[in-house]
Formats: structure tokens, sequence, C-alpha cells
């Protein structure tokens, strides 16, 4: 089995629990890795033998831009749309972390971190 992964999407959303926070918005990071089989594309060099990234990062940014209350929220729908969008996919390690998060400290992020098994 072989990886793809994709490094520090980065997003302007509005998630949140906070009122202000669907107002004001606030800058994510998103760090995607899914498990898939690379081995035909890696013979024939076609992009139809693959995973396209430019397909999951779009699938990353069409999911962010919808509003969630948590965290855990957004990235659960962004593991189904892969997995309903992309069948060969077959596991997936997405991060999802609100950059300079409204919590009363001087802290840089909060992530959650998802892994999920195509049943």
């Amino acid at each position: 089995m072989s990886a793809i992964k994709l490094k520090n999407i980065r997003t302007f959303s509005y998630h949140g629990c906070l009122d202000e926070e669907s107002r004001i918005g606030s800058e994510y990071s998103v760090d995607l890795e899914i498990k898939t089989d690379l081995r035909k594309s890696a013979v024939s060099d076609n992009l139809s033998d693959t995973v396209d990234y430019v397909t999951l990062n779009k699938i990353v940014i069409e999911e962010m831009a919808v509003r969630s209350k948590l965290l855990e929220h957004v990235a659960h729908r962004i593991i189904v749309r892969i997995f309903n969008d992309i069948p060969a996919v077959s596991r997936i390690v997405l991060s999802v972390s609100k950059l300079n998060p409204p919590i009363g400290g001087d802290v840089e992020a909060v992530t959650i971190t998802m892994e999920e098994y195509r049943n």
C-alpha cells in the first residue's frame, strides 16, 4: 500500500461554537494522508491510474467552506466525501487545525486528527 499526502492546506473558514467565529472566521490548516495502490500508475505514468491530489485538495477546500461548530464534524465530512468520491482510497488520516484559536491563551493551534478505513 502506498500513500499520498497533502500538507498544510490553508483555508480561511468560519467554524466554531461561538457566534463571533461564524462572523469573523479564522485561518485553518489541513493535513491529509490517503492510502491507495500506486503500482499501476507507477508503471503507466497515467493520471487516470492514480488518485489525483488536485481532486483531494478540492474536496478539502469545498468541505472547509461549509460551516461546522466542531472541527470533528468538518473532518468527518471530508472523510466521508473522499470515500464516496474516490473508490481507490482505502484509508484516510486527516488533521484539521484552527490557527490562533480564541481560547484565552497563547496557543498556536488546536488540532484534531481522525483516522478511518474503508468498510
